[in-house]
């Protein structure tokens, strides 16, 4: 069985991730960032003459490049946010091949999320976000797309599954919690001058999209609006196309009997 953990942003996915992995030892555990046969968050997908170029512009990142990098079929993916460098313009041109927040075209992006669900062999995996969070942030933010049209896509992509045995673990938050949850990353990330650079970079991620600029949301109160709009989507879509494969627990309150109910 592989394991998909699933929730909007400080839902607390990665302390569940953790006690599954506890209690499955014998599954890989994918973090963001890391190489996912599924999913392609922090990486860049590139094709053969691309990943070359890149490799002859940053010369003496070479080695750290090719250790960080998987090919499928004609084309690289480099994990390139696992890199350390203080050459900040080589995560800027990496950034460049992503395909998420409307970098690819959709039928482009569609047959890439496609391809790679159906090519998985479907061995046992413990990984966070890998199904929602950055598929559906792509098409409601910055391709515009209404919730049927996302649906949609989710019908396509439970058919790309197919048989491969896996269970969602959604954690949903209230929306007291949302907005709970978004004041103390704010009050918490900081620099050492206290400034609040991560909400800063989040908003002009937010406030810039095409969604939110067509919606007149910004701000704090436009994301908090924004995930509760995304966490009833991902529910909807558990509910219609995943019900005998998905548990929905409480946001950070669930205990070990919750727990449980994922391996029943």
């Amino acid at each position: 069985m592989t394991y998909f953990v699933e929730g909007i942003q400080g839902s607390g996915k990665s302390t569940l991730v953790k006690l599954l992995s506890e209690k499955c030892p014998d599954h890989k555990v994918i973090e963001e960032g890391d190489y996912s046969p599924v999913e392609l968050a922090w990486c860049a997908y590139m094709d053969m003459e691309d990943y070359r170029a890149a490799l002859e512009k940053h010369t003496s990142l070479r080695p750290e490049i090719e250790a960080k990098t998987h090919f499928e079929d004609d084309h690289a993916v480099v994990c390139y946010t696992k890199i350390r460098t203080d050459d900040r313009s080589f995560y800027q041109a990496m950034e460049k091949y992503e395909i998420y927040n409307n970098r690819v075209s959709f039928e482009r992006f569609k047959d890439i999320v496609l391809k790679r669900y159906g090519s998985w062999d479907g061995a046992p995996l413990i990984t966070e976000c890998a199904l929602y969070q950055n598929i559906v942030e792509d098409m409601i933010l910055f391709r515009d797309m209404p919730d049927e049209a996302i649906i949609d896509f989710y019908r396509d992509i439970k058919n790309a599954i197919g048989d491969k045995q896996i269970h969602i673990a959604y954690l949903k938050a209230e929306p007291d919690d949302i907005r709970r949850n978004l004041e103390t990353a704010r009050q918490t990330r900081v620099d050492d001058k206290g400034n609040e650079v991560w909400f800063s970079m989040l908003c002009d991620y937010f406030n810039n999209s095409p969604h939110a600029v067509r919606t007149g949301l910004e701000g704090e109160d436009g994301l908090v609006r924004h995930w509760i709009h995304r966490q009833d989507l991902e529910l909807r879509i558990c509910e219609e196309l995943f019900p005998d494969r998905c548990t929905v627990l409480p946001s950070k309150s669930y205990g070990e009997k919750d727990i449980d109910k994922l391996f029943e």
